[in-house]
């Protein structure tokens, strides 16, 4: 049995269905349209734009590159600026780092 999905995700997931459709629809883009530029069949996109758990996340990503946003999901975990992560590694670097015997210690 799966664990119950987080209310914050589901909430994630209807957000960004929603506003791939409001998207499509800005773009004047029919969502038959859609699914053929995305490789994709009709209902998949009505799924989609429901914010439906169970489509897979290459289908989001496939409609973002339509739209050409694409780069945004790219950058939604940027661990160059991942704050949290860059700390937690810092705090376990060493406090000295010793040569070992034989080497010089220089580059």
């Amino acid at each position: 049995m799966e664990p119950p999905v987080p209310l914050p995700v589901e909430q994630a997931i209807r957000k960004l269905g929603s506003d791939i459709s409001l998207a499509r629809r800005r773009r004047h883009i029919s969502q038959a349209s859609l699914a053929e530029r995305m490789g994709a069949s009709l209902s998949t996109v009505r799924r989609m734009e429901k914010g439906d758990l169970r489509v897979p996340i290459h289908f989001f990503a496939r409609a973002l590159h339509v739209f050409g946003e694409i780069q945004s999901l790219e950058n939604l975990l940027d661990t160059a600026k991942d704050d949290i992560g860059l700390t937690l590694m810092d705090e376990n670097l060493p406090k000295r780092v010793r040569s070992k015997a034989g080497t010089s210690g220089a580059l």
